[in-house]
């Protein structure tokens, strides 16, 4: 383990793909934690850049084999590896006898229940046992944390739940139509025809319609009175979300009380910023740590408008601020400038 008052040891497991090269990158800058080890069965043996042509003179280390990693010093985990592959990985690591932090990006651990994650995915959990030890990671909802062991939301799932989350709490329910759109990276690295440039350039293309992986995540914060109508769109740009979500006002709400309905919510969040009577832009979330949520009431009709960077507050930047919590630091450490201070 890394020594008292040092920075603490960090691995990045399964680290090739788009969400890996974002949290070696702010892994690298983190002024309490240290890159200690990255991953990939590709790349092993291999220089970063080598994946990750970006980070050449960032980042000194090479890919280690996931099989093969010794944890024995390392402070904290974080798995980057694909839904169904990271249990398995969580469970090797916990019976070599790991015993720190662990932050997953799959959605492995998202679901309460086994017989959710295989309703949702159509296969058994690959370790049911584990689910009970995970937390759900969307820290303006559920932190502090019961365990140091994160699942990290989806980044539809962090968009949605951030934007609907005011009104069920206040409400106690929410029932909304939500559209979404979002850039090619938010399907990882592995080209596929609908990610092929000259198909997605141009044009937009809705996909899973009121049937996305994303939607039962948000539900089981949203309550079970809530129902959401949810398209998510793909659209001709590289990262980022950008959505609304149109709401029925409840008999006698003002748009006042949406506004304090928002700022009770979320004005000491350190990772969403309020924009209120106007919709978020997407241009100015990414790129950031944050979450932009705005909204719109006219007569009994209230829009919500969200905005996120899908690699970021939607995996990576997020996966740090839920390693902040869970190490007892400040939780934007190394997101935002001079935030170790915060």
């Amino acid at each position: 383990m890394a020594g008292a008052g040092s920075r603490k040891a960090v691995a990045v497991l399964h680290a090739a793909g788009y969400a890996g090269r974002e949290l070696i990158a702010l892994l690298s800058g983190h002024p309490l934690a240290s890159l200690a080890m990255a991953t990939s069965r590709t790349y092993a043996g291999k220089a970063l850049d080598a994946a990750h042509p970006m980070l050449r003179g960032i980042a000194d280390l090479r890919f280690s084999d996931p099989s093969d990693a010794d944890l024995s010093a390392i402070d904290a985990v974080i798995l980057a590896a694909e839904h169904g592959a990271a249990a398995p990985a969580v469970r090797r690591i916990l019976e070599g006898g790991y015993e720190g932090p662990i932050v997953d990006l799959s959605a492995d651990f998202r679901f309460k229940s086994a017989e959710g994650y295989e309703a949702r995915f159509g296969v058994p959990h690959p370790a049911p046992e584990l689910l009970g030890s995970f937390a759900y990671g969307l820290a303006e909802v559920c932190a502090p944390y019961p365990t140091r062991h994160i699942a990290n939301p989806g980044c539809f799932a962090t968009g949605i739940t951030l934007a609907l989350w005011p009104l069920a709490r206040a409400l106690g329910s929410v029932q909304a139509s939500v559209t979404a759109l979002t850039g090619a990276s938010g399907s990882g690295t592995r080209p596929k025809p609908t990610t092929h440039f000259p198909t997605r350039d141009g044009n937009l293309r809705a996909y899973r319609a009121l049937d996305h992986q994303h939607l039962p995540e948000a539900l089981q914060l949203l309550g079970p009175g809530s129902t959401v109508a949810f398209v998510p769109v793909s659209g001709p740009w590289t990262r980022g979300i950008w959505g609304t979500a149109h709401v029925t006002m409840p008999a006698g709400a003002a748009e006042e009380d949406v506004a304090r309905w928002f700022e009770e919510s979320y004005g000491t969040s350190s990772a969403v910023r309020l924009w209120p009577s106007q919709l978020p832009e997407l241009r100015f979330a990414v790129g950031t740590p944050y979450c932009d949520i705005g909204w719109v009431v006219r007569r009994q009709a209230l829009v919500v408008g969200f905005a996120l960077d899908n690699l970021l507050k939607g995996a990576a930047s997020q996966a740090v601020q839920n390693l902040n919590l869970v190490m007892g630091w400040p939780q934007m450490s190394g997101l935002i400038p001079q935030s170790v201070s915060a």
